[in-house]
């Protein structure tokens, strides 16, 4: 899915002593952009994440996919899980991107939302509270907020928390951040979902959700 009119290209985001790879595509007249933060040993070639990206488009809002992790440190990466869960690391390089986007001639006027799957959500929070100014909504899919515990009460940006309803340990994660959480925050279960939102209309839901938060608060 994408739509007509956009101009997409592939970009290098300078942050700090590395370049990371992003997909940047703005559709004509965008409204926002939306920043993808990609969970355990995903990127932005991820089928889901393009899939909502295309969704997003859509409705006018510019994406930018990027992998938070080098190709050097996704090698280390796959053999031992480490930096996936090194959300510090994962959020510092967030923070970067959005710095970037700020001062890009083609981005700069577009307020920017996180979109956060898995671990790369509590990524997406941690960078939130870090930098209130900058960020304008979050979209959490299937992501483990429970990793931002300590800063969730210093976020002030709109959340919302998309679960599968199948996906039962994730629920309970979720339901115990959002009430940790003093901003604007919803939790949202898609019925007869599972963690990787596989079944037929999930990821279709997932979207559509995504698009209403991000048109509402972008």
């Amino acid at each position: 899915m994408s739509a007509t009119n956009n101009t997409c290209r592939s970009v290098r985001v300078p942050v700090g002593a590395v370049s990371l790879d992003g997909d940047l595509c703005i559709p004509e007249g965008a409204q926002g952009l939306v920043l993808f933060a990609h969970g355990s040993g995903s990127g932005r070639h991820s089928p889901r994440n393009r899939y909502v990206a295309g969704a997003l488009q859509e409705r006018r809002l510019a994406t930018l996919l990027i992998d938070l992790l080098t190709v050097e440190e996704e090698a280390v990466d796959m053999r031992s899980g480490e930096l996936r869960f090194d959300i510090g690391l994962l959020a510092g390089r967030l923070i970067g991107a959005t710095g970037w986007l700020g001062t890009n001639d083609t981005t700069r006027a577009l307020r920017v939302g996180y979109f956060g799957a898995s671990t790369g959500a509590a990524a997406a929070l941690v960078a939130a509270a870090e930098r209130p100014a900058a960020v304008g909504a979050v979209v959490s899919r299937g992501g483990r907020p429970d990793l931002a515990a300590e800063v969730l009460p210093r976020v002030q940006v709109p959340t919302l928390l998309i679960v599968g309803g199948n996906d039962v340990p994730v629920i309970g994660m979720n339901r115990e951040a959002l009430a940790l959480m003093r901003a604007q925050a919803q939790l949202v279960i898609v019925p007869g979902a599972t963690h990787l939102f596989e079944e037929p209309g999930a990821l279709e839901e997932v979207a559509r959700l995504a698009g209403d938060w991000f048109a509402r608060y972008l």
